[in-house]
């Protein structure tokens, strides 16, 4: 596995850097990645940990948008059925095809004939990326893929193709593809003001969150992509800067997958509100979603209310009837904004376009809003466009085909699974050698190894999960995890694939980072409090915290 080194603000304060993109979600990184492969000095930080906003928070889906083609948005279809095919061949351990049910009832508001026709174009956008063709089920078809499916009003639907991904860990990966190509990048430096000059804006005052201490960084070009924080780093350029963001609120639960009983990924209209939403499975846990809500709380305060949850389980017990979802059947929820491109205010949520648009502001800065997870490569490559224009960069354009062709760390799809037997001659569970190679791809041998060196790292950190011991540790050493929540959230997903939400890991994990990071007792017991709290958020709608 490829070291990736966290940058000290020492590192950050002593050049002078080409690009600093402020933003560690998906898209930042896939800009600081974009540019590094492009041969820019790049520079990435972000407030708190990479992927710990919207980027963790999503659906975890890479999709066309099928909504999108009754809308008439075909290039927004085609973008991104193109991005999920190349994401499919970069990262193949965190990208997988999905199959998807897409039931049709009586009185939907798309016919039968209508799902049918923009199945088939889906597929013809596709343009040869598809994993599969779709294929129109009848009635009896259709119950026969999903017996538990709501049969009074059932017409028949389609099976269809698109893919599933694991948001948080994509964008760490993109994080890593970045350094490895040479960009420096640091989580936990909060950005607290802008470097202004005669020549406009060149730089960020940094406070390094881990140690307390203040520096800068220098750059030509200063990127703001803060996805839901958008606006608030505008204004550190200009004060006056008109907001660019309407912000929504989307909500997912998570239940025990054995509650519903669906086989498959089912896509299906709510009778609440007719948006459409999805039953997604992970394991053996589902996850229900979306809502896409207005608010005005703080993207780090945004969580669900107990009004998400009875919306997101009345919707989701509409077509699975038998299930009769209860708020005592939620084992957690998570929420997130999606920096949407402020609109027509009296348009509902849903009707808000999920383009992206790239602002230059008064003293320079290039900001990046809206656009969705699908497509965060193809962002990052046009905002790049831009940045080599400003700067008239001597090699312009030369890399953006990498950014294509490159897998991202563990993408190499030729080798994975032949690592399989290796883990399970180490003694590893098999679930355990199938979560090491969903995670960690073809860098999987360098846990092993890790394992071999010190045999106790193959042990279980949770006694009903399968992460062990060796994944703590190398999310440590070479996947930039500072803080207990760090793994136990966004490396390992505990927190979302456990019924207590990890609790019983914190203690281990928080010890094992001690030795790494050499933590002394009171900030061990600091960390070990942190991430109690930070594991309770998805409860908080309980009123539990």
């Amino acid at each position: 596995m490829t070291p990736s080194v966290r940058a000290s603000l020492g590192e950050l304060s002593a050049g002078y850097f080409d690009l600093l993109v402020i933003g560690g979600g998906v898209t930042g990184a896939g800009i600081a990645r974009e540019a590094s492969l492009r041969g820019l000095k790049t520079a990435l930080v972000t407030a708190r940990d990479f992927g710990e906003g919207t980027s963790s928070r999503s659906s975890r889906l890479i999709h066309g948008g099928l909504r999108y083609l009754e809308q008439g948005r075909l290039h927004l279809v085609f973008e991104a059925l193109r991005e999920r095919k190349i994401l499919l061949r970069l990262a193949p351990h965190l990208v997988r095809p999905l199959a998807f049910i897409l039931p049709v009832f009586q009185g939907d508001r798309v016919p039968r004939w209508k799902v049918a026709a923009g199945l088939a174009l889906y597929d013809v956008l596709g343009a040869g990326g598809n994993v599969r063709r779709h294929r129109t089920l009848g009635k009896r078809a259709l119950l026969e893929a999903e017996p538990l499916l709501r049969e009074r009003g059932l017409t028949g639907g389609g099976l269809y193709y698109d893919a599933q991904c694991d948001d948080a860990r994509l964008t760490i990966a993109a994080v890593r593809a970045a350094i490895i190509s040479g960009a420096r990048a640091a989580n936990h430096m909060r950005v607290t003001g802008l470097i202004r000059t005669v020549a406009g804006m060149t730089g960020a005052y940094l406070l390094d969150e881990r140690t307390g201490e203040s520096g800068e960084v220098r750059a030509h070009q200063v990127v703001n992509a803060t996805g839901p924080w958008a606006d608030l780093v505008r204004r550190l350029e200009d004060p006056r800067a008109e907001p660019l963001l309407r912000p929504t609120k989307g909500v997912h639960v998570v239940v025990r997958r054995d509650r519903i009983g669906h086989r498959h990924a089912i896509i299906f209209t709510s009778p609440v509100d007719g948006r459409v939403m999805f039953v997604l499975p992970w394991g053996e846990w589902s996850y229900i979603g979306t809502t896409d809500t207005d608010t005005s709380d703080p993207p780090d305060q945004v969580a669900a209310d107990e009004e998400d949850v009875v919306y997101l389980l009345r919707s989701a017990n509409s077509i699975f009837p038998g299930a009769r979802l209860g708020p005592e059947d939620v084992i957690t929820t998570w929420a997130g904004l999606r920096p949407l491109l402020a609109a027509d205010p009296k348009a509902p949520a849903s009707a808000i376009s999920r383009e992206h648009r790239i602002v230059r502001g008064a003293g320079g800065v290039l900001t990046i809003v809206g656009g969705k997870l699908t497509t965060w490569r193809s962002m990052a490559a046009e905002l790049v466009d831009q940045v080599e224009s400003v700067l008239g960069h001597e090699h312009r354009g030369r890399g953006r085909a990498l950014s294509r062709t490159q897998p991202l760390p563990g993408g190499d799809a030729a080798v994975i699974d032949s690592f399989r037997a290796e883990g399970l001659d180490l003694g590893l569970l098999p679930e355990a050698v199938d979560l090491l190679l969903r995670l960690f791809g073809s860098e999987t041998p360098a846990i092993y190894a890790l394992c071999r060196e010190r045999p106790g790292l193959v042990e279980p950190v949770h006694p009903r999960h399968p992460a062990i011991g060796g994944a703590v540790v190398q999310a440590v050493r070479r996947e930039l995890a500072l803080r207990v929540d760090d793994v136990l959230d966004r490396r390992l997903h505990l927190t979302t694939e456990t019924a207590d939400r990890g609790d019983a890991a914190i203690e281990s994990v928080a010890a094992l980072m001690a030795a790494e990071l050499g933590w002394a007792p009171d900030f061990m017991a600091a960390e070990i409090s942190h991430a109690r709290a930070a594991a309770l958020a998805g409860s908080r709608w309980r009123g539990l915290s």
